[in-house]
């Protein structure tokens, strides 16, 4: 009975953990009408490392602060993941649709495991290949949008490219954690990965005099993060890699509905490239059941 609840309990979280992600890309399009996305992002990761403390507050208060050997890959996390890659997506937002960002950016278990296999020599199956061209193809569906822009071979834009750089990038810090600070808390992970890139926003914010919030959306993109980072630690803690995997895909479905309400239409051939990023997900979990 334990187990049966704390499995429930782990899809719960990770449901709502998704639900977050597809709300934050909707909340930066509403942010942008009288802001821009870097300063959108630093405001963003102010409120996220806040939640984050806190959650490491209840979760690892014994461990708040972290060994020099962990020090440098935290670092990169915090600068590769938050710095770069997250501004880089906000970026993208400006030019593509919230539903061609979502899915892209589930697309990193593609270079997780093409990484795995070129830097940490893991082994490739049979069932990785079919994933990685399952995935491929999702991500080509989504950016073409039609038919007729997939034949005349219009895929994509600037924005979609810019998604796929912070995907790269996203997939490069999952490895750092996985190698050198697998004995980290997850909870100080969270916490230090928005903590340092917050400082080097702040320097640049207060220089160019633009330390203010802007608009009621940019906290709550923060704190959305924020509480999603949460649900997603408590949900790994609670359920199989595999089950997380496939449950995230969620966020696709929830992001086209919310994507609605600021006028963004998901089309035939975008459903089809979610089931296709689904099935990927099946065949590079499969291994795992």
């Amino acid at each position: 009975l334990y187990t049966m609840h704390r499995k429930h309990a782990g899809i719960i979280f990770i449901l709502s953990a998704s639900i977050m992600w597809a709300i934050e890309p909707v909340l930066a399009k509403l942010a942008y009408s009288n802001s821009d996305f870097f300063h959108t992002s630093a405001i963003r990761a102010f409120f996220a490392c806040m939640v984050a403390f806190l959650y490491m507050l209840i979760r690892n208060k014994k461990n708040l602060f972290i060994k020099k050997s962990f020090f440098i890959p935290i670092i990169y996390i915090s600068v590769m993941g938050t710095l770069f890659a997250d501004l880089f997506y906000f970026l993208a937002l400006t030019m593509t649709p919230v539903i061609n960002a979502v899915v892209i950016g589930h697309m990193q278990p593609i270079f997780i495991i093409l990484i795995g296999f070129f830097i940490l020599n893991e082994k490739l199956v049979g069932y990785d290949y079919a994933g990685i061209f399952c995935m491929i193809l999702a991500g080509i569906f989504v950016s073409a949008k039609t038919i007729q822009n997939l034949l005349a071979l219009h895929i994509g834009n600037l924005g979609d490219l810019f998604v796929l750089f912070a995907t790269i990038a996203w997939a490069t810090t999952a490895i750092t954690a996985r190698k050198y600070i697998h004995l980290v808390h997850p909870a100080t992970i969270a916490f230090y990965r928005f903590f340092f890139a917050s400082i080097i926003f702040l320097f640049y914010l207060t220089i160019s005099s633009k330390l203010y919030v802007a608009n009621f959306y940019q906290p709550c993109i923060g704190i959305a993060v924020g509480i999603g980072t949460i649900f997603y630690y408590e949900a790994i803690h609670r359920l199989k890699a595999a089950q997380v995997s496939a449950l995230e895909l969620s966020t696709p479905f929830f992001a086209s509905i919310l994507s609605l309400f600021i006028g963004e239409w998901i089309t035939t051939l975008q459903i089809l490239g979610i089931l296709m990023l689904c099935i990927g997900i099946y065949f590079l979990a499969k291994k795992e059941d």
